[in-house]
C-alpha cells in the first residue's frame, strides 16, 4: 500500500493518503483575530487547499469532525460552512464543543475524503 504525505511537520502531517482515503489532519486558522465565521472560511480554505493536493475536492469528503471552542457559536460556523459545502455531497460530521490548543482558536475542523 501507498502512503503520500502532504504538509509534513515536525508533529504531524497535513493530510495522509492511504488506502483510497485521505485523512485531513485538524486545520485552524492562521489569523486568530477573526471571529469564528472568518476563521472557519480560513480553515475550508486550508482543507480546500490539502484535498487539492492530493488531487480531490470537497464534494469527496465522507466525514468531518468540528471542534469550537464555544458551542453558542454553531450556527455562525455552520453559515460559513453551509456557504462553503457542496449541498449535494454534504458528508457525515459531528460538532463538539473543545478546549482548543489556544483561546484564540475559535474551530478546528479535521476530515476523512475519498480518493
Amino acid at each position: 500500500m501507498q502512503i503520500i504525505r502532504h504538509d509534513p511537520g515536525k508533529v504531524l502531517s497535513g493530510a495522509v493518503e492511504a488506502n483510497g482515503f485521505v485523512f485531513v489532519a485538524g486545520q485552524v486558522a492562521d489569523d486568530l483575530a477573526q471571529d469564528i465565521a472568518g476563521q472557519t472560511k480560513q480553515v475550508l480554505a486550508r482543507i480546500d487547499a490539502l484535498l487539492s493536493k492530493a488531487g480531490i475536492d470537497k464534494s469527496k469528503i465522507l466525514w468531518a469532525n468540528v471542534w469550537v471552542s464555544d458551542i453558542r457559536n454553531r450556527e455562525a460556523m455552520n453559515a460559513a460552512w453551509m456557504a462553503w459545502a457542496d449541498p449535494k455531497n454534504l458528508p457525515a460530521r459531528a460538532t463538539v464543543e473543545a478546549k482548543l490548543a489556544d483561546p484564540r482558536m475559535l474551530v478546528e475542523i479535521a476530515c476523512v475524503a475519498a480518493k
